[in-house]
């Protein structure tokens, strides 16, 4: 199950030419497919993303060349793709000047985003980038059952994401898809050796239930 991680939760594209004209238009498309998914958290980083890329292909490649921009939800990364036809102007992470005014794109790529590379086709190259949602500690004490399960979570998809609870949408959204397979796959081992499903979540619901009750009396 761990496929359900990498396999895109949501996903958008849109194909245009590479003039200069067009970048503000992408970055208001990006920013409304961010606020429409609730990732209103990642858009200025995104949009500045998105400017990057698109001006290094004007820059290498060619005003006016025919390029793909593609946005997608992939786990706890929402993953930024920029496609061009030159598979031989590649990208690269220079050091430029204070007096220069060029050569910073992918410096400013590298330094917003966790991680990013280029991707190789036969007539074609994808440059792309991702944003990472942030974790934060958890409120109170995790407890062992917590602990135990994000065990068990980290072995169906990116273990980091499980590690400690999160705020965002996004990192909700990919632990929802998580916890879903367990599920399911736990339902259909109990159906296979003969168990009641129903009663079984019937039972740990009263179980968990208990234990919620037992901890607000202890506090």
């Amino acid at each position: 199950m761990a496929e359900s991680i990498n396999t895109p939760l949501a996903s958008w594209g849109f194909p245009f030419l590479a003039e200069p004209e067009e970048v503000a238009g992408l970055r208001r498309l990006v920013r409304t497919r961010l606020n429409d998914w609730g990732l209103q958290e990642f858009s200025d980083s995104a949009q500045l993303c998105v400017s990057e890329l698109v001006s290094n292909v004007i820059t290498h490649v060619g005003r006016g060349t025919p390029a793909g921009l593609t946005v997608s939800l992939r786990g706890a990364r929402l993953r930024i793709e920029l496609r061009d036809p030159d598979a031989r102007a590649l990208p690269a992470l220079v050091e430029a000047r204070d007096d220069e005014e060029n050569g910073r794109g992918m410096a400013l790529v590298d330094a917003l985003t966790d991680r990013w590379g280029v991707e190789l086709h036969e007539d074609s190259k994808v440059t792309w980038c991702e944003l990472v949602a942030a974790p934060v500690p958890p409120e109170g004490q995790a407890g062992a059952r917590v602990t135990r399960a994000a065990k068990v979570l980290s072995s169906y998809g990116d273990g980091e994401l499980f590690s400690t609870s999160r705020r965002s949408r996004l990192g909700a959204m990919a632990a929802e898809v998580a916890v879903i397979d367990v599920i399911a796959d736990l339902l259909h081992w109990l159906q296979t050796h003969g168990h009641d499903t129903d009663e079984v979540l019937d039972r740990a619901q009263t179980h968990f239930e208990a234990e919620l009750d037992a901890a607000r009396v202890t506090r």
